[in-house]
């Protein structure tokens, strides 16, 4: 089974090198760094340190993540995605890829284990949409986070939409409403190692994410009804 690892990253000149030499390469094929219109040393650090950078200048998450799908080798047959920002551990590769590698899943989810001092408002948006997934489609689920190992042929299935925040919320809504099976393992979270956060850095960018969420949530079950 051939993963490749998905690092969207803007702006990440201070996390990325070190991140990178974090991966267990063994665990992966190839690492596809895609630079998201950063204005730092982004792109030229992740080169450096081995990764395969690529270009997305739309701005968005979502953008970036579809940006490396679309840049996969005809033989990738997993595709794992992991922030830029340190706050994963991608020593964890193994243990996110091991229901697939067993054959038990189409879907990994990384639930993040969450300290006491994680805001709630950050966390409102993912608990809203994990209600809403076990109540549609009986998948029950404690998180939505970014980190997750997906089958190739399932994403490219999925008709993937959204190019913001939205992206990780979408893929789940649309994977278990086509049947999937989707496993969730316990990954540990970090506060990120540099830089500033584009998403729940700020109450405001909270609630817009919390909000994305919801509403690609909804969407993308009318899209799969």
């Amino acid at each position: 089974m051939k993963a490749t690892l998905i690092i969207p990253a803007l702006n990440e000149a201070e996390t990325i090198g070190p991140l990178l030499r974090r991966v267990p390469r063994e665990a992966v094929a190839e690492v596809v760094v895609v630079d998201n219109g950063s204005t730092d040393a982004t792109r030229a650090i992740a080169a450096g340190a081995g990764a395969r950078v690529i270009a997305e200048p739309r701005r968005g998450y979502g953008a970036a993540c579809w940006a490396g799908l679309s840049a996969l080798r005809p033989d990738a047959d997993v595709a794992v995605f992991l922030d830029g920002d340190g706050s994963q551990h991608p020593e964890e590769l193994p243990r996110v890829l091991e229901p697939l590698v067993a054959g038990r899943a189409d879907l990994v989810l990384g639930a993040r284990q969450l300290g006491g001092d994680h805001p709630l408002h950050a966390a409102l948006g993912t608990k809203l949409v994990a209600a809403f997934v076990a109540w549609r489609y009986g998948v029950r689920l404690t998180d939505i986070g970014p980190y997750r190992a997906i089958r190739v042929p399932l994403l490219k299935e999925l008709g993937m939409r959204d190019r913001a925040f939205g992206w990780p919320v979408e893929m789940v809504v649309k994977a278990a409403a086509a049947g999937a099976r989707i496993v969730e393992v316990p990954v540990s979270h970090s506060p990120r190692q540099g830089g500033r956060s584009k998403v729940s850095g700020t109450l405001s960018g909270s609630v817009r994410a919390g909000y994305a969420f919801v509403t690609t949530a909804l969407r993308a079950a009318r899209e799969s009804s």
